[in-house]
């Protein structure tokens, strides 16, 4: 029988700790052979250590008496509700490996779910901009390719908006997986090595809001935004805050219809 294949699944798993017994010496063997691979589960792995230990204390006081009485007198598909509710924030909170947002300024309130893109998206910059050899899986010589191919994927049109004037230089794209389904990443850089990234999802319903708004996780900053059917975040960690919201204007005016 030939051995199944290594997948992101398995390697999220193996991040958390989770990896079932009889896949872990597959998947050790897999990552021993993709040095690059290794070391994106290792700063997964980080992630989630550092996300622990900010909660840990947290986690482990006591439900208020209060509220533990309120929940005892719902009735049991309210009390099935209020669980959810919780599982939601659990994955809100860990996924992927756990980052803690922390917004600064918002131009107008971001609802939670709208704050999770932000979120993502400075986990995947972090996870992909330091790479060197393979920081895009499509580089922006095959542009025309990585455009539809990502437009497919999301099941809408998508653009790699042009930076050049800000100098800014189209490096490629990839396809990663989203908590709704598929989301693309493009990625930029300077002539001096400063990298940004532009993260797009689907969304589940068309929003014509479409106020900026930043927030900031250790060193990456990101200023996100739903247009319709479509949200985006812009984010780096080598840019300063001005820089990236000049940045962001520009991207949003070459997406206009």
């Amino acid at each position: 029988m030939s051995e199944l294949p290594v997948t992101e699944a398995d390697l999220q798993a193996h991040a958390d700790g989770r990896l079932p017994e009889e896949r872990r010496a597959a998947v050790e063997a897999w990552l021993a052979a993709r040095p690059e691979e290794a070391e994106r589960v290792a700063a997964y792995r980080r992630l989630a250590q550092e996300v622990r230990g900010a909660y840990e204390t947290m986690l482990s006081e006591p439900v208020p008496a209060r509220l533990a009485q309120a929940a005892s007198r719902r009735r049991p598909w309210r009390r099935a509700a209020a669980a959810a509710g919780w599982l939601a924030l659990g994955v809100a909170i860990g996924a992927p490996a756990g980052w803690q947002l922390r917004p600064e300024r918002t131009i107008t309130q971001a609802a939670p779910d709208n704050m999770l893109i932000a979120r993502r998206a400075a986990i995947a910059h972090a996870t992909y901009s330091p790479e060197v050899r393979h920081p895009v899986e499509v580089g922006a010589d095959d542009e025309q390719h990585l455009v539809a191919w990502l437009s497919k994927r999301l099941g809408v049109k998508v653009r790699a908006p042009k930076l050049d004037e800000a100098g800014m230089s189209l490096v490629g794209g990839r396809l990663l997986p989203g908590e709704n389904g598929p989301v693309a990443q493009f990625m930029y850089q300077s002539q001096n090595g400063r990298r940004l990234t532009l993260y797009v999802r689907t969304e589940a319903s068309r929003n014509r809001e479409t106020a900026f708004r930043y927030a900031r996780e250790n060193n990456v900053g990101v200023f996100y935004w739903i247009d319709r059917e479509i949200g985006y975040a812009l984010a780096s960690a080598d840019l300063s805050k001005d820089e990236l919201l000049r940045l962001a204007n520009l991207v949003y005016k070459n997406l206009e219809p």
